[in-house]
């Protein structure tokens, strides 16, 4: 047993009940985490040392495009969540499957929600895909910190037992002291992955090379979503696939090949104003 354990945060997932609506904190995460989002990347369009001769979208085309990402970021999340976390108890109770308030989200589906968002998007208003896809990858890890620290006060996605002095007791997690691997994410996923890229896309300014933030936002997030699945425990009804690795780790491979693929190939991509 460690010789100090932190006691869980008596916090309740709910911040306000008014007869049948209640306001939770992970609706609250949403709504910051997009709405701060939102504002991050309409300071991006608007600062022209950041871009060059790139094109880039306008302020108004932000605006607009929240709705279809916020869509994109819901729908994407619940049905990643259906189909690669628990695909069996879904199939038996179709109707849960849009019972959003009772949980259950996928930042994978999310992110592939969002990605098929901006393609459509971009289509309509003839917008640069690759920039678009950038422009989210800075603000993501926005979004990323508030939902991970919404997990830590639901109690919901904790780490695997340890002695460390930093350890939580979870609720409804038995006795034993576990990583708070939700703050781990938090810290990991949220602020380290924004100040690299904000690093990336003001020092460095590669808004100018369409893709690549893109590709560092997917490597960066697939090493440290990898990283912390070590600490974290798997989905009950899915346990460890092949002796060790996790669903969070099978969909995060892919996501590191490609953001580094799409990193070599927008370096040595030569700027337009396309």
């Amino acid at each position: 047993m460690p010789l100090l354990v932190l006691p869980f945060p008596a916090i309740s997932p709910v911040i306000i009940e008014v007869g049948p609506f209640a306001l939770r904190w992970y609706a609250l995460a949403y709504i910051a985490g997009i709405l701060l989002a939102w504002r991050y990347m309409r300071r991006l369009v608007i600062n022209d040392r950041l871009w060059g001769a790139q094109s880039r979208p306008t302020p108004l085309d932000i605006d607009d495009f929240v709705v279809w990402g916020t869509l994109g970021i819901i729908l994407g999340g619940r049905l990643g969540y259906v189909l690669f976390y628990n695909p069996a108890y879904y199939l038996a109770y179709p109707g849960e499957a849009i019972a959003l308030w009772s949980g259950g989200m996928s930042f994978h589906g999310g992110f592939a929600g969002t990605v098929i968002a901006m393609f459509l998007f971009a289509r309509r208003r003839g917008l640069s895909l690759w920039t678009l896809f950038d422009l989210a990858g800075c603000a993501a890890p926005i979004g990323l910190f508030f939902g991970r620290i919404a997990n830590f006060i639901n109690g919901e996605l904790w780490g695997r037992p340890t002695d460390v002095p930093w350890a939580v007791v979870f609720p409804g997690a038995g006795p034993e002291p576990r990583h708070p691997s939700q703050l781990y994410e938090a810290a990991l996923e949220g602020i380290l992955l924004f100040v690299i890229l904000r690093l990336v896309s003001h020092k460095y300014q590669m808004l100018q090379k369409p893709g690549f933030i893109a590709g560092a936002f997917a490597f960066g997030y697939g090493i440290a979503r990898t990283f912390v699945e070590f600490y974290r425990v798997p989905d009950a009804q899915i346990g460890y696939l092949g002796g060790f690795l996790t669903m969070g780790m099978l969909l995060s491979i892919p996501m590191i090949l490609i953001g580094l693929g799409v990193m070599i190939w927008a370096a040595r991509k030569t700027p337009d104003a396309s």
